[in-house]
């Protein structure tokens, strides 16, 4: 019970990633501000969620999972309340930013909670949490299509009130879990990043979170529809991303290994960039729902190869590897925007495919670092076969 509790707030927290999606436009609006303006909500969110990722190993180790964990809660409870009171673009920046610390001492801490109460192992609890992810990626554009269709400062409220329910569930329901007997220092996901495994994965990974995020920010521009359609386009790609994350994923790792799958869904997703880019209306709908497939299959290759590629604790590296990864979807929502605004809809797109390119360089070039992956991989065979030996 204390794996799921942890998973529903997680899924409410992924929610929030999504849940702007389909108000961009109507914030824009209602609080008269142009679209690059508008997309620092993403940026402060993410840029202080990967700065925070640095500090919230050596919270936790001080203070313990669980409470890390109602921290985080409370701050995401409190910024998402104070989002929903603002005024300006300015306030709605700011609490935004506040709300990215909350996110990234819960999230960071979650998936370390979960792997280390889930009795499956390790590969099990990452496919928990990042279909934990996948679905409130895809709940997220329909929550926030639904209330925003009343009232753009509704979703905020929503997610305080949700979030406010996950920390009751964890409050109750989740033990207390035990500090770790080494406390981890400041500096330690920094270090760990000199590993050559675990720094190429998270630097291909930026690179990735680049595209990804000119998806998810950019694309409500162009789809220039109501907040219902926005919604259920981007829904239709949370499914996508979740089924990926899940289904198609691991069978995949199994069968060509996790470094072929990350060039495989770098190569996919560069192409459906290209397709937004170059089609009329239907296009970009159907290219943007099918992007949601190679980011499902990244999102879940890249967190399982980041834990297992280095000899760093997995809370410490997960803290590295998510700081560098978020700066990409730092970078991404202003920078496509405002190419976007000055350049045309299509420049975005065309820099998103490059930069999967760039990291399908990076993983080739730095192939030899990612050797340990391969124990991940034969992981999985073993897997496989213990649970089809009784059947037999």
């Amino acid at each position: 019970m204390s794996v799921w509790a942890t998973a529903f707030a997680a899924v409410v927290a992924f929610m929030g990633i999504g849940l702007v999606d389909p108000i961009l436009p109507s914030i824009a609006q209602g609080l008269k501000a142009t679209p690059s303006q508008v997309s620092l909500l993403f940026t402060s969110y993410f840029l202080v969620t990967a700065v925070a990722m640095l500090i919230t190993g050596w919270v936790s180790s001080r203070i313990g999972g669980k409470r890390t964990l109602l921290a985080g809660l409370v701050l995401v409870v409190g910024f998402a309340a104070l989002a929903g009171t603002s005024t300006s673009v300015a306030e709605l920046v700011g609490f935004r930013a506040g709300w990215g610390l909350g996110n990234a001492l819960f999230v960071a801490t979650a998936l370390a909670v979960i792997v280390g109460a889930a009795s499956g192992g390790a590969e099990s609890a990452i496919i928990l949490y990042e279909a934990a992810l996948g679905l409130g990626i895809s709940l997220g554009p329909l929550a926030g299509a639904l209330l925003g269709d009343w009232n753009w400062r509704a979703p905020f409220f929503g997610t305080a009130t949700l979030m406010a329910v996950g920390f009751v569930l964890i409050a109750t329901m989740l033990r207390a879990t035990p500090r770790p007997a080494q406390k981890t220092r400041l500096s330690a996901p920094i270090r760990a990043l000199a590993h050559g495994g675990l720094a190429t994965t998270a630097f291909t990974a930026l690179f990735y979170n680049f595209a990804f995020f000119t998806v998810l920010a950019f694309t409500p521009f162009v789809l220039g529809m109501s907040a219902y359609g926005i919604g259920a386009v981007f829904f239709g790609w949370g499914v996508c991303v979740a089924l990926a994350s899940v289904f198609a994923a691991p069978p995949l790792q199994r069968r060509i290994g996790s470094v072929n799958v990350l060039h495989l869904a770098l190569a996919l997703l560069a192409v459906f960039q290209i397709g937004i880019a170059l089609s009329g209306h239907a296009g970009v709908i159907v290219f943007t729902i099918l992007s949601g497939i190679p980011i499902g299959l990244n999102n879940t290759v890249f967190t399982e190869s980041a834990m297992e590629v280095s000899d760093a604790p997995r809370p410490v590296a997960s803290a590295g590897y998510n700081f560098v990864r978020w700066m990409g979807g730092a970078l991404a929502p202003f920078i496509a925007t405002k190419l976007g605004e000055e350049a045309g809809v299509a420049v975005p797109y065309v820099l998103g495919a490059l930069c999967c390119v760039a990291g399908m360089a990076v993983l080739y070039t730095r192939r030899h670092h990612l050797r340990a992956l391969s124990r991940v991989d034969a992981g999985h065979t073993a897997h496989d076969a213990a649970e089809a030996a009784p059947a037999m």
